[in-house]
């Protein structure tokens, strides 16, 4: 059975809507507690290909990500629509990997040169700032600067990752062909704003989706299992259905999912992850019952 998909707005091009992110597979010395060898992290970009997703999402301070997918994934380049960021700024120190997000011109012209080399391509689909206000942005050139990319041939299309309040005013700009915004039945703070922007005509990516996978989650997020004890859904629960995959078919049941990205390195979870999408959206008695009740905590 293949993976559902949606156009990602006005962009018009179908995209599953399951999508993969990549920030997983950043290696050694950078942050967390996994780490994924090149030979696993080879073997799992193909799988994910193998499976029938075709939207990837990565950024150039997500350590060694960008460069995997170039050497490992590089030559069935035509197989994925591609999105990277840029605003990032990044140190490998001996034992972490540094952080920053700025927003110069000299920065972004750096991250584009930066990720077409690692990504092995000559173009990206969809460059996205990774952050950023409205004003910023505008004063110092920067969306100009795309836009003077896209007409290069360099990107297509232009994104910013995002969350309120910051997302109302960037969508009056209106140049924004995609927003990626948090979103999940645990964290649904955003499920106006999504659908305010994509009635505008910009395409959805949703993060968070699976919100790592709730209260059965290998790293804990307490903020989100309290969501999930304090509205019992586990009495909504089907019975033979895992939490992820609830949490998971509730994020695709948001009439403008346009995809989720999903970062997995477990061969199991992505297959649970498919399947869950394969059966797509949640009975609308059930997505309704488990928005209310996290609603009735507000």
């Amino acid at each position: 059975m293949k993976l559902p998909t949606r156009k990602l707005g006005r962009t018009g091009i179908e995209v599953t809507q399951l999508g993969y992110g990549s920030m997983g597979l950043r290696g050694p010395k950078t942050w967390g507690v996994r780490e994924v060898s090149d030979q696993d992290a080879e073997a799992f970009l193909n799988l994910v290909l193998d499976s029938g997703i075709n939207f990837i999402d990565t950024a150039p301070d997500y350590g060694v990500s960008e460069s995997r997918i170039g050497r490992f994934i590089g030559s069935r380049r035509s197989e994925y629509f591609l999105a990277s960021k840029c605003g990032c700024v990044y140190t490998q120190h001996e034992d972490h990997l540094e952080i920053d997000h700025q927003w110069k011109k000299d920065v972004i012209q750096r991250n584009l040169e930066t990720s077409l080399a690692r990504l092995q391509t000559g173009h990206l689909d969809l460059l996205q700032f990774h952050g950023g206000d409205a004003e910023t942005l505008e004063r110092q050139g920067l969306i100009r600067q795309l836009v003077e990319f896209r007409s290069q041939g360099l990107i297509r299309f232009i994104g910013i990752s995002t969350k309120l309040p910051e997302m109302t005013k960037l969508m009056k700009l209106g140049v924004f062909d995609t927003f990626q915004v948090p979103y999940s039945a645990l964290a649904p703070e955003h499920h106006q704003a999504i659908s305010d922007a994509a009635n505008n005509g910009a395409g959805i990516i949703l993060r968070g989706g699976i919100a790592h996978g709730g209260p059965d989650a290998e790293i804990k997020r307490p903020a989100l299992d309290d969501v999930w004890t304090r509205a019992n859904l586990d009495e909504l629960r089907p019975e033979g259905m895992s939490r992820a995959e609830l949490i998971l078919r509730y994020t695709l049941s948001h009439p403008h999912c346009h995809t989720t990205i999903v970062g997995t390195c477990n061969r199991e979870h992505l297959a649970e992850n498919i399947s869950a999408a394969q059966k797509g959206a949640l009975p609308e008695d059930l997505y309704q019952a488990i928005g209310q009740r996290v609603a009735e905590l507000a």
